[in-house]
């Protein structure tokens, strides 16, 4: 079936059965319980950026660390620190707000802060905290909201795995009955009233080394080719499992799900730790040598092999789980650096991607390996006064072409202010060549590494139609020979495969049309080519195209 006339037919279902939203996003947790961490915070931030790394998730509010990630786009999770909860932080409503106005709206919007963890593994580290736990979250909430910042910050506290119980086979998983009602129900109703996710700290190598006769280091490691079954399903990583078994237990309390962000009125998962080490130590009381007594578990190379299977994972769009396959999927890799303060010994201070001296500990890429792709977006922290002025400025004489946010027109929905400034700054950014400079609009919008859903449902791009391969054929040569960049579909190159004559052309005529700006007249090519406004998430095949060959998506 031609690819085109294969969306057409999806463009017929209903855009009200969707929701669309960003796919899952990779960051990493910013510890500093160390003495010989870079004291240059900029320096920090520049690496993160330099590495494509686009969230961060950090333990406090360190004033330093956070004027550093300051218009870069970073999206920052911050922390209200357990010690901190105990010491009245977030006890009543006012000490929330004032906790709130000094640590978290006083760097917006510089600073991109998208969600604050009102503790860590509370139920581990404080359980004298626990039947106090979602007051704490409900008088942040408040907080945020009487700050008119509680649609841009989102609130969470992150728990440890070890709340959930019967997880084998994972449709029997259950939260423990010492906090399932007394809080895990109060929270996951207040995670599905405030849009918010529950956090989860997921450390597969943990049962391995734990169970290391009924738990294989390659199902540890996200690659067992064989595969576990259960519940009717194969399970080829632990990881998938673990994710299941929170779902499932998550159901039992009435709480199903989300499949994708906003899609339904279920509650996402959201992956805050996951990770690691790269060095032997002790565990569980017993010191890992040697291969045979569980150290053959830790080494650098099991380290690199598993945050590269959940970081290309995740910017690959496979975010969803055997009985999840549809979920959406967040993921902190824990941790930037290596920290030789952490208790513990060897083992728990080498989780780092990186050395204290900033050089990596192996090899990984946040890019994905692909061309990379910017995009400019509104930040609605600013409010509609600001926006509006920068979404007229955008919208002004030679700048962007806003006729698709007019009322009836392609993009009018979503009909907020953000979502339009969206489209509108990122349409100005796009035409003047992702130039320095074209994605500020007063401090109104900052430049990230993913098309979020306002933009990425109003994209086009163009497609080749299966009109034949002697005239698809004479499509492509006029494209590589008049502005697209070819060189990824020649023989042996990374997008040659799929080696039809469709595929190449789709790549080719996309190449071409980013490449003029989209101007109209530029996906025409006598007919072979067509114009499409999908996001590249929802439809199987041009997916498998834009996930092989990002290009196809990126000018």
């Amino acid at each position: 079936m031609a690819l085109a006339r294969f969306l057409i037919v999806l463009l017929g279902v209903p855009l009200l059965l969707f929701s669309f939203a960003e796919a899952g996003e990779v960051g990493v947790c910013y510890g500093r319980v160390a003495n010989d961490l870079p004291q240059d915070q900029a320096q920090v931030a520049k690496l993160l950026t330099d590495n494509g790394i686009t969230m961060v998730r950090i333990y406090d509010t360190d004033r330093d660390v956070l004027l550093s990630l300051a218009n870069t786009g970073i999206k920052v999770m911050v922390m209200l620190p357990n010690n901190d909860l105990a010491s009245g932080a977030a006890s009543n409503p006012s000490s929330a707000l004032d906790w709130v106005r000094n640590n978290v709206a006083a760097y917006l919007p510089a600073t991109k802060i998208t969600a604050i963890a009102v503790g860590n593994e509370v139920f581990v580290e404080r359980p004298d905290l626990n039947s106090q736990l979602v007051q704490f979250m409900t008088n942040v909430q408040a907080a945020l909201a009487q700050l008119g910042l509680a649609d841009t910050v989102k609130v969470t506290t992150p728990i440890a795995f070890s709340a959930v119980t019967d997880t084998f086979p994972p449709s029997n998983g259950r939260f423990v009955d010492d906090v399932a009602e007394s809080v895990m129900r109060p929270m996951l109703q207040f995670l599905q009233q405030t849009g918010s996710s529950l956090a989860i700290n997921l450390y597969p190598y943990i049962a391995e080394l734990d169970n290391p006769t009924q738990v294989r280091d390659d199902y540890a490691l996200g690659n067992y080719v064989a595969g576990v079954p259960a519940d009717g399903v194969t399970y080829h990583s632990l990881l998938d499992a673990e994710l299941d078994a929170t779902y499932a237990a998550m159901a039992k309390l009435g709480f199903p799900g989300s499949r994708r962000r906003l899609l339904s009125s279920g509650v996402n998962i959201y992956v805050t730790e996951t990770g690691r080490s790269s060095r032997r130590g002790v565990h569980g009381g017993r010191r890992l040598l040697a291969d045979g007594d569980g150290g053959d578990v830790i080494s650098v190379a099991n380290a690199q092999t598993y945050n590269n299977y959940v970081i290309n994972r995740v910017l690959a769009g496979n975010t969803g789980t055997p009985q999840h396959p549809d979920a959406d999927m967040d993921v902190f890799i824990f941790a930037l650096f290596n920290e030789n303060g952490k208790p513990g010994g060897e083992l728990e201070q080498n989780f780092g991607l990186f050395y204290p001296n900033m050089t990596k500990v192996y090899q990984f890429d946040f890019h994905g390996g692909a061309p990379t792709q910017t995009w400019c977006v509104a930040n609605p922290a600013v409010g509609d006064a600001r926006l509006q002025a920068a979404l007229d400025f955008a919208c002004g004489q030679d700048g962007a072409d806003c006729s698709a946010i007019q009322a009836g027109a392609t993009c009018f929905w979503p009909n907020t202010k953000a979502a339009h400034a969206s489209y509108a700054f990122n349409d100005y950014y796009q035409r003047n060549g992702r130039a320095p400079g074209t994605c500020d609009f007063a401090g109104a919008a900052s430049i990230v590494n993913k098309a979020p859903a306002e933009i990425d449902i109003c994209w086009s791009w163009c497609v080749a139609n299966d009109a034949g391969d002697v005239r698809l054929q004479a499509a492509l040569d006029f494209a590589c020979g008049n502005g697209a960049d070819c060189s990824a579909i020649q023989r042996g190159a990374k997008c040659f495969q799929p080696d039809t004559k469709l595929d190449h052309a789709t790549y080719a005529l996309n190449s071409y049309y980013q490449n003029k700006g989209r101007a109209a007249g530029t996906c025409d090519f006598n007919g072979v080519g067509s114009v499409v406004f999908q996001p590249q998430s929802e439809f199987t095949l041009l997916r498998r195209l834009l996930l092989q060959c990002p290009y196809i998506h990126c000018s």
